[in-house]
């Protein structure tokens, strides 16, 4: 193999890396940049959902019949609106950018609160955590993931120790309640995690696959040009030696 040709092959592989660099971080930003979109869309329907509850089911959430009407709508409008206005002006006007996404992780985390804070206590109701974590490896970056585990258990210990009841459902729960949620939302991590890092994986893969063949492709061209150069410049050659 010539030096030229060393050369060339070179050149070639190191282009391939590069423009599968370029591939790769295009789509992850993409990627992030679509998921924010779709977590600003949601926050705006957790907000109307968290008015609608508090409307209907919160009144009787709470103590059976009695009405508590007047709380639980000034927590849904109030602390709703908060929750849901800032993730969702980061998510329309900021999208793709690290901070929206761990600012909607956080955000997401407290809506379950909110949530289950409205809801009484209601077993069914802590599913949403297990759901927002679903929605939030969209994004494929484990660190979202840590920052919705750190705030989703900060908020159950410290709602466990002075308002466990919102929470738990009862009024003495065990101290260690909210290791045992803990537990279960890292159980959650583990394979969502995994999941993030396949999916990179194949983003990857996708993206050099994709560039290799580009670059065989321009390879390709370039020495068809370069063989139909040759023919037109020793054709005249050859008829005047004929």
């Amino acid at each position: 193999m010539s030096a030229s040709s060393m050369a060339d092959d070179d050149f070639l592989a190191t282009r391939i890396v590069q423009r599968a660099e370029e591939r790769y971080r295009t789509r992850v930003h993409n990627l992030m940049t679509e998921t924010d979109r779709m977590f600003g869309w949601l926050m705006l329907g957790q907000w109307a959902f968290a008015i609608v509850l508090a409307l209907s089911l919160s009144p009787s959430g709470w103590v059976g019949k009695t009405q508590l009407l007047g709380s639980t709508l000034f927590l849904a409008v109030v602390f709703g609106g908060v929750l849901a206005s800032l993730p969702a002006y980061l998510a329309f006007r900021h999208a793709g950018e690290p901070t929206t996404r761990h600012v909607i992780a956080a955000a997401q985390m407290l809506w379950s609160a909110l949530l289950i804070h409205l809801t009484g206590g209601r077993i069914e109701t802590h599913f949403h955590v297990f759901g927002s974590l679903a929605f939030l490896a969209f994004y494929r970056d484990w660190r979202v993931l840590l920052t919705a585990t750190l705030v989703v258990a900060t908020e159950h210990f410290l709602r466990g120790i002075f308002w466990p009841e919102s929470v738990y459902g009862i009024v003495n729960p065990e101290w260690w309640r909210f290791l045992e949620h803990a537990f279960w939302v890292l159980f959650c991590d583990a394979f969502l995690v995994l999941s993030c890092y396949r999916g990179l994986k194949s983003i990857r893969e996708l993206v050099e696959h994709g560039a290799h063949m580009e670059a065989l492709a321009q390879s390709a061209l370039l020495q068809s040009a370069e063989l139909e150069n040759n023919f037109v410049n020793r054709a005249p050659l050859a008829r005047a030696q004929g």
